[in-house]
Formats: structure tokens, C-alpha cells, sequence
């Protein structure tokens, strides 16, 4: 699990870091302050939960694996997907019917949070 999370979170952290330069230096003049307020909170929250992602990967291998580690992660990934894609596209877009994906986004976030809680705090394997 760990060096395939360490991976994918480094993989999410690039992106992340492409996808706030394009806003910045393409999107922000076309789809104007609005818009783009919205496109730099997926890039936030896309960017902290790549980070975490990273960070639960080298915990996991300091505390050992735990099916919760390993959940923490998938709900990041997905909270990345719906949460910022949601976003993104919201942004670029104008599709506002995206927005009740959004909070799905979020909530993945939130258990994500809470299983790495969990697991630190039990430090329970498998």
C-alpha cells in the first residue's frame, strides 16, 4: 500500500500544482473573480488532501498498515474527484447542476480524516 499511495499522491500533487498554474495564468482572465474563486478552492483542497495522501503513506509504514489507513486514502482520492472535479468543471463550465456532488466530495474527505484518526489512535492491523 504504501509505496502505491506515496505514488498516486505524488502523481494528485503535480496535477494539482498544473492545474492552479493553468487557473492563475490561463483560466482566471476568461471565466473571471467568481469563477475563479471556486476553481482555487478545488486546487486548495485537491492540493491539501494529495498532501495527505503522501503523509498517510509514510505513516502507515511508521505505524503499520491498517485496512483504515488504506480507506483513509481511498476517500482522499475520491474526495479529490468529486469534491474538486466538481469544482473545476463547475468553474470552467457554468454546469450548475454539478453542485450536489460537490458536498459528496466533501464528506469523503471528512471519513477520510476521521478512519486516519482512528487508526493512529487504535493502531490497530488489518
Amino acid at each position: 500500500m504504501q509505496r502505491k499511495y506515496v505514488r498516486i499522491g505524488a502523481v494528485l500533487m503535480s496535477l494539482a500544482v498544473a492545474l492552479g498554474a493553468f487557473g492563475a495564468h490561463i483560466l482566471e482572465p476568461i471565466i473571471g473573480e467568481k469563477a475563479t474563486g471556486t476553481y482555487e478552492t478545488g486546487v486548495h483542497y485537491h492540493m491539501i488532501h494529495a498532501l495527505g495522501i503522501l503523509i498517510t503513506a509514510l505513516l502507515a509504514g511508521k505505524l503499520g498498515e491498517s485496512r483504515k489507513w488504506l480507506w483513509a486514502n481511498r476517500l482522499f482520492v475520491i474526495g479529490i474527484v468529486l469534491f474538486s472535479g466538481s469544482l473545476y468543471l463547475m468553474a470552467i463550465t457554468g454546469w450548475k447542476w454539478l453542485g450536489p456532488i460537490t458536498p459528496l466530495g466533501g464528506i469523503s474527505f471528512i471519513v477520510g480524516w476521521l478512519l486516519l484518526a482512528s487508526a493512529a489512535w487504535t493502531n490497530q492491523s488489518k
